[in-house]
C-alpha cells in the first residue's frame, strides 16, 4: 500500500521591521546610520518640509495669528518617500538639530507623517559621535512645544514685519526690496556709522618717539610728560617747547622702575558669534562660510577606518559651558602631552550674558584626542583651518594663564620725562596651544634707578585723530550681540540679506551703505521708528526667549506688537512719498542705436543702460580703468572687475578676444629680470611690487 506524503508547508521569510530615523541632511543621515546598525534606517528631510507660502503673508491676523503652512515646493517626492517608509517602520524617531529650528522641523514632520507629538519620538544629541547618538536613543522624549512655539513666534513676527513693509518699499521705491526686524537694525547701524564718519572732524595731536642707549644696548621710549605731569601735545608749538628743554649734551636719568608679573587669562571656548568673529578676523572667513564649514564638521567627516564622525559639537550656541566629561578628557590630554603645569585645576568660566539661553554647551571638538595634526589628511583646507581654530580655542580654555614679566621705566632730564615699557614671557601657558594669542617679547636692558642713559634719537610725529572704523562682519555681529538684537542663528542670514538687496557692499572687508540702502533706511526710520529702536527690538527678543521657557504665550506677544504696528503701516501708506531714483547721464552713446546711455541703479549696483529702454535693451557693466595697457595683447586697457563673490580682479577690456586675468594689480612695468609684467601685492607690511613669473621683488611701499 503506497504511503501518502504530507504536503510540505511553504515557508515565508518574515521581513523584520526597522526603526526609521529622520534627520535634516544626507551627510548627517549617513553618519548616524553607521552608529545605529542594521535595525535602523536613517533618512533626510533636507531641512524644513513645511513653511509659510511665499506668495502671500500666510498669517490669519483675525484668528489668533494662526499660520497657514504648506508643503515646500519641490519637497513632494521627499515627503512621499518619508510617508512610505514611516508606514513600514516599527517606530519613527525625529532627530533634527537640537534647537528651535530642529524642534519645529520635528513638529512639522510629526504632522505630515501622522505621528502624535506627545509620543516619545524626539531624539536630540549635541555631538554626532557613537556614544552620544546611542545614549540619545536610550531616552527619547516628546516634542517640546515651547521650543516649537518660540520658533513659530519668530517666524510669524518676521513675516508680519517683512510682508507689511516690503510691499510699501516696492510701491514707493522699487521692486525686490525687503525689510525685517534684525536686517533693518543691521542696516541702520552701518548707516549711522557712515554718518559719524562723514561728520567727523579730525583733531591734531603729536607724539615724540625716542631711542636711548645704555652701553651698547638701544631701546625705545615715548614722551610722557613734564615735571611729573602727563602732557598732551596738541600742536607743533607744544612739541618745540618740550624739545627746547632737552640738553643734547646731557644724559637722561632713570628715575623710576616698576617691575610686575602679569597674567594673561586664557580665552573662553567658542560661542557661535565668537567663532564667527574670530574666523572673520583670523581666517578671513565670511560669516556664511564659517557656518557652512562648521556644519560639515558637526555632521560628520570620514576619517578612514573609523568611518564618518562628527568632529565638533553643535555649532549654534550662546553658552561657554563645557561638560564635565569634556573637561576631564582635556585635563588628561594636557597632562599627558604638555605637563601638569599647563592644565588648569579650575578652568576659567565665563558669565552668561543676560540674553544667553544656555541650551547647549560651547563649541568644542567631540574628542580632544583628534588633534588637527591627526585630522589634517581627512579635511580640506577650509575645514582644517576652522577645526584647528575650534580645537585650539577649546584646549586653551582648559589651560593655565600665560605669565609675563613686565617692566616700566621712567627717564628724565630737565623735567622732561619719557617712558619705556618692556615685557618678557615667563611661562607660555595657554599660548603654547592657542597661536592666535601669540605675542612678541619687548626686552629692555638691565636698568636701575639712578642709571644714566643717552638719547640717540628724538622723532616728533604729527597725527590726526581718525574717524570710527566702518563695521566689518565681525564687529557688526559683536555690536548686534551686545545690544541683544538677533540670536546666533540669525547673524549669517542677516548679513547675507542686506548684501543681496544691495543695501550695503563690502569694500576691503568693511561695510559701506549704498544709495539704495540709505533711501530704504530713511523711509523705515521715518515711518517705523520701533523697528529701528535697538532697545525695543532687544526687549522683543527677550519676550520671545520667554516663550521658549514657557513663561509667555506667543500669541499675546505677537498681538501686543502687531496692533500698533499695523496702524503704522496704514499711516505709512498715506505718509510715505514715492521716490523715483533718477538715472544719471553716462556721458557715452549706445553703440547699438546711438542714443545717450544713462547710469541706472539695479539689484546688484549701478550699470550703463540705453536711455531708449525698452525699445533698446543694451546694457553694460560699469568698469574702472587703472591706466595700464594689457600685458598680453598690448591693445586693450586693464580694467577692475568683480567676481561673483565680490572679490576684485583685473582683466583686459577686449575680453573675450583677450582672456588676460590677474588677481593682483598690474602696474604697467616689466620685470627687469625675466621681462614678465610686474604686479602690486598686498602684504602685512604694505604694498609690495613683485614679478608675476619669477622671484623678483622691489622694496615695500608702506601705505
Amino acid at each position: 500500500m503506497p504511503t501518502t506524503q504530507k504536503p510540505k508547508k511553504k515557508t515565508t521569510k518574515r521581513t523584520r521591521k526597522k526603526n526609521l530615523v529622520i534627520v535634516e541632511s544626507p551627510s548627517k543621515a549617513k553618519t548616524i546610520e553607521k552608529y545605529l546598525g542594521s535595525n535602523y534606517k536613517v533618512m533626510a528631510s533636507l531641512g524644513h518640509i513645511r513653511d509659510l507660502p511665499k506668495s502671500k503673508m500666510g498669517i490669519d491676523v483675525e484668528n489668533g495669528y494662526e499660520p497657514h503652512y504648506i508643503s515646500i515646493r519641490g519637497k513632494g517626492d521627499v515627503i512621499k518617500e518619508l510617508r512610505k517608509e514611516a508606514k513600514k517602520a516599527s517606530h519613527v524617531y525625529l532627530a533634527a538639530d537640537p534647537d528651535r529650528e530642529g524642534e519645529a522641523i520635528a513638529w512639522h514632520l510629526s504632522y505630515l507623517l501622522g505621528l502624535n507629538p506627545e509620543d516619545k519620538n524626539r531624539v536630540v544629541f549635541n555631538e554626532i559621535t557613537k556614544d552620544a547618538v546611542k545614549n540619545a536613543f536610550k531616552s527619547p522624549r516628546s516634542i517640546d512645544m515651547n521650543l516649537v512655539d518660540a520658533q513659530q513666534a519668530r517666524r510669524v513676527l518676521d513675516r508680519l514685519v517683512g510682508y507689511s513693509i516690503s510691499p510699501l518699499l516696492w510701491s514707493k521705491i522699487k521692486k525686490g526690496l525687503s525689510a525685517g526686524r534684525v536686517q533693518s537694525i543691521a542696516l541702520n547701524l552701518i548707516i549711522q556709522r557712515e554718518k559719524e564718519i562723514r561728520d567727523f572732524k579730525p583733531e591734531e595731536y603729536w607724539t615724540i618717539d625716542a631711542k636711548f642707549k645704555k652701553g651698547r644696548t638701544k631701546f625705545e621710549a615715548d614722551f610722557w610728560g613734564v615735571d611729573n605731569k602727563k602732557k598732551k601735545l596738541s600742536n607743533e608749538k607744544d612739541v618745540k617747547e618740550v624739545i627746547e628743554k632737552i640738553d643734547k649734551d646731557k644724559p637722561f636719568n632713570v628715575i623710576n622702575i616698576e617691575q610686575k608679573e602679569r597674567k594673561r587669562m586664557p580665552p573662553l571656548p567658542f560661542t557661535t558669534s565668537a567663532m564667527q568673529q574670530t574666523a572673520n578676523n583670523n581666517l578671513k572667513f565670511r560669516t556664511q562660510k564659517t557656518m557652512m564649514v562648521a556644519q560639515q564638521l558637526y555632521e560628520g567627516i570620514n576619517i578612514g577606518r573609523g568611518g564618518a564622525v562628527g568632529l565638533i559639537t553643535y555649532m549654534r550656541t550662546d553658552s561657554t559651558r563645557i561638560s564635565s566629561v569634556a573637561k576631564h578628557e582635556a585635563a588628561v590630554f594636557l597632562h599627558e602631552n604638555y605637563g601638569e603645569e599647563y592644565a588648569a585645576s579650575k578652568p576659567r568660566q565665563g558669565k552668561l550674558s543676560e540674553n544667553a539661553q544656555d541650551a547647549h554647551e560651547a563649541i568644542r571638538p567631540s574628542s580632544v584626542e583628534r588633534t588637527p595634526e591627526k585630522m589634517a589628511k581627512y579635511l580640506d583646507k577650509d575645514q582644517l583651518k576652522l577645526y584647528t581654530l575650534i580645537w585650539s580655542r577649546f584646549v586653551a580654555s582648559q589651560m593655565t594663564p600665560a605669565v609675563f614679566d613686565t617692566m616700566r621705566v621712567d627717564i628724565e632730564q630737565n623735567g622732561v620725562q619719557y617712558r619705556a615699557n618692556g615685557s618678557k614671557m615667563k611661562f607660555p601657558g595657554f599660548i603654547k596651544v592657542y597661536k592666535a594669542a601669540t605675542s612678541k617679547d619687548n626686552l629692555l636692558p638691565e636698568l636701575k634707578v639712578g642709571d644714566e642713559v643717552d638719547m640717540v634719537q628724538n622723532q616728533p610725529n604729527q597725527h590726526f585723530t581718525l574717524p570710527p572704523a566702518r563695521y566689518s562682519e565681525a564687529t557688526l555681529i559683536r555690536t548686534l550681540e551686545e545690544n541683544g538684537v538677533g540670536r546666533p542663528s540669525t547673524y549669517a542670514p542677516t548679513l547675507s540679506t542686506i548684501q543681496k538687496r544691495y543695501y550695503v557692499k563690502l569694500v576691503s572687508r568693511k561695510f559701506e551703505p549704498t544709495e539704495l540702502g540709505e533711501i530704504v533706511n530713511s523711509m523705515i526710520e521715518e515711518c517705523f521708528p520701533d523697528i529701528l529702536n535697538v532697545d525695543f527690538t532687544a526687549h522683543l527678543e527677550d519676550q520671545l526667549d520667554d516663550v521658549e521657557e514657557g513663561k509667555e504665550e506667543w500669541v499675546r506677544i505677537i498681538d501686543e506688537f502687531y496692533q500698533p504696528f499695523s496702524k503704522e503701516v496704514d499711516n505709512a501708506q498715506v505718509k510715505m512719498d514715492k521716490i523715483k531714483i533718477k538715472d544719471e547721464p553716462a556721458g557715452i552713446d549706445c553703440e547699438i542705436c546711438g542714443a545717450p546711455m544713462v547710469i541706472k541703479l539695479g539689484r546688484y549696483g549701478k550699470f550703463y543702460a540705453c536711455s531708449r529702454f525698452p525699445d533698446c535693451r543694451n546694457t553694460k557693466a560699469i568698469v574702472k580703468e587703472i591706466g595700464v595697457v594689457c600685458p598680453k595683447c598690448h591693445k586693450g586697457q586693464i580694467i577692475e572687475r568683480k567676481s561673483k563673490k565680490n572679490r576684485v580682479f583685473y582683466g583686459c577690456s577686449l575680453y573675450p578676444d583677450c582672456d588676460f586675468v590677474s588677481w593682483d594689480k598690474p602696474i604697467g612695468r616689466d620685470c627687469p629680470k625675466c621681462s614678465h609684467y610686474l604686479v602690486e601685492k598686498k602684504t602685512k607690511k604694505g604694498m609690495q611690487v613683485k614679478c608675476s613669473n619669477c622671484d623678483y621683488e622691489e622694496a615695500i611701499q608702506n601705505n
